[in-house]
């Protein structure tokens, strides 16, 4: 049985993540989530200029989207979701590109 869209994206956000096996040092952890601050800053601009994007694209094709848009819209949404989570100390687990981009 396939599963549906909502599904894929479901565990892909919350599946299995394998945690660290050691706990890090409090600065180094610091140093990751500055970097991670700078890449999900890079990612909202990203965001909003793919929004624009695919909003031109809508207008051109009588309303249809761009299925590959959309697509990179979902995958950027869950890696920002994964980094919020390790920002917030809700995992351990870092986001791409420390970890796999599922």
């Amino acid at each position: 049985m396939a599963e549906s869209d909502e599904e894929k994206i479901a565990g892909r956000l919350h599946g299995e993540q394998i945690e660290p096996e050691s706990e890090e040092n409090i600065l180094v952890r610091l140093v990751y989530m500055l970097l991670i601050a700078v890449m999900i800053s890079l990612a909202q601009t990203i965001l909003g200029a793919v929004t624009v994007l695919q909003f031109v694209v809508m207008l051109i094709n009588n309303k249809q989207s761009n299925e590959r848009l959309a697509d990179f819209g979902t995958d950027l949404g869950i890696w920002m979701a994964k980094a919020a989570r390790f920002q917030t100390a809700a995992s351990n687990v870092k986001p791409w590109p420390w970890t796999e981009l599922d």
